[in-house]
């Protein structure tokens, strides 16, 4: 196993193998001995391993539906108990891991297990419990499965800290620090006898999820400073919280620096149109992916994309309004779509053209063209096609001819999308079309019938 995961990182490295075929929010399983006293597991989110002479600390525990398949792979590994656990950050896929070790522990006698976070981790906690049928919707939506239910219960932090702290188990240094990215919780574990670095998910793999469209605010900015903090370490083993991990000083420079530099140029750019007087519609539409960067094949948009990224930035500085004045205080989204389809001369015609435009449209660019701006015409008319056909549908939800065509229209647009997110929700209302007036069907995602 060992082998195969840093060769296929490696072969990943060259481009030879694309994020898109092997994408960093999956379950690949197996084991992989970085260094001396160092595993790593490829899941659907990572866990890191760390033998001391009290125990195992683990950075990152998995998720709920593969917690015992990890503890498994690790029980081939080590017969150890586990001593500490530390969060990267809140996230569910993370943090569910804990009870598997701790019912081992409660079997043998053994104390249970330590959970080291951010102070901040805590509080997400707490708001998961708010929003439980929010989370669980829009879930349900971006990962395309009915089946995913969110959690009520959580295993909250023994041990919390605000900055910066250091650890020593079993006679291993671990040096934790505080960062904000993705997250507002995040923690950088280092240990600087080994050289390892475990940045949780402010390296992905992917462009980094920035503007999840669906989530709660992201920073981009303090997350490029925390990437330069990172390449101030000089670490040879970069341990991504999803996909694999990259080996090599140089390397990890390079994918933290470049990382960094693409949040960078997308944060100044955005600003410079919000400086100038702009709307958000000018800098979606203008801001661009620097060409130095498009092709790299750590920065591909698989998971989330740089325009979405844009929104972010615009709502992290500018507030929620757009600029538009007519959105400031909009009509209800049927009075207005009604209206526009009586100009045009029924739902059905704006429905017919949504699915004209959706069908002549050109496929996406390649990962070389890929940015915010300069989009072929094709796509422009991708995107006005799905304009309509929501127009349509809302003019006339019950019009079996107006939602098929709405369908069809969103399975192209998932088919041509390259990201998790806008996969999911063009997924998802491709399925709602076909529910029904009352929506009811697969508001968690439905996907069409050629997935």
């Amino acid at each position: 196993m060992t082998t195969d995961i840093l060769a296929l990182a490696d072969r990943m490295w060259h481009g030879d193998v694309r994020t898109s075929d092997v994408h960093p929010v999956s379950h690949l399983g197996g084991l992989a001995e970085i260094c001396d006293g160092v595993a790593f597991l490829p899941a659907f989110a990572n866990v890191t391993a760390i033998r001391t002479d009290d125990g195992l600390v683990l950075v990152d525990t998995g998720s709920a539906f593969v917690a015992r398949a990890i503890h498994g792979e690790l029980r081939r590994w080590t017969a150890e108990r586990l001593h500490t656990a530390i969060y990267s950050h809140g996230h569910i896929d993370h943090v569910f891991g804990v009870p598997v070790w701790a019912a081992e522990a409660n079997e043998r006698g053994w104390p249970a297990p330590v959970v080291v976070a951010h102070e901040a981790v805590s509080a997400r906690f707490d708001r998961y419990r708010l929003t439980v049928g929010y989370n669980e919707i829009i879930n349900q939506r971006q990962f395309g499965t009915a089946r995913l239910r969110w959690p009520t219960e959580y295993r909250y932090p023994d041990r919390t800290y605000a900055t910066q702290l250091a650890l020593e188990v079993g006679g291993v240094p671990l040096e934790l620090r505080h960062e904000r990215g993705e997250t507002d919780d995040h923690t950088v574990t280092w240990l600087p006898e080994r050289r390892v670095l475990c940045c949780g998910d402010l390296f992905i793999w992917a462009s980094p999820n920035a503007g999840n469209p669906q989530k709660v605010q992201r920073y981009p900015l303090e997350w490029a400073q925390a990437l330069r903090r990172m390449i101030r370490l000089q670490a040879d083993y970069l341990l991504p919280g999803h996909g694999l991990p990259v080996i090599g000083a140089d390397r990890v420079a390079a994918a933290l620096g470049d990382t960094a530099e693409l949040l960078e140029s997308l944060v100044e750019q955005t600003l410079a149109v919000m400086n100038a007087g702009g709307r958000l519609d000018d800098a979606l539409h203008s801001v661009t992916v620097p060409r130095q960067l498009a092709d790299r094949p750590y920065l591909q948009p698989v998971y989330d994309e740089p325009e979405f990224i844009v929104r972010t930035v615009w709502r992290r500085y500018g507030g929620w309004w757009d600029g538009n004045p007519a959105t400031l205080k909009p009509a209800p989204e049927r009075v207005l779509a009604a209206e526009l389809a009586a100009l045009a001369g029924g739902p059905r015609v704006l429905a017919a053209r949504a699915v004209e435009l959706a069908e002549h449209a050109q496929p996406a660019p390649s990962a070389g063209e890929l940015g915010v701006a300069a989009l072929p015409g094709g796509e422009e008319g991708l995107r006005v096609a799905g304009h309509l056909a929501e127009l349509a549908w809302l003019a006339a939800p019950g019009d079996n001819e107006v939602a098929q065509a709405r369908h069809r229209v969103y399975a192209i647009r998932a088919d041509r999308a390259t990201s998790t997110m806008s996969i999911g929700i063009y997924r998802w209302a491709a399925g709602e079309s076909l529910a029904g007036p009352s929506g009811e069907q697969e508001r968690s995602g439905g996907r069409d019938d050629d997935d």
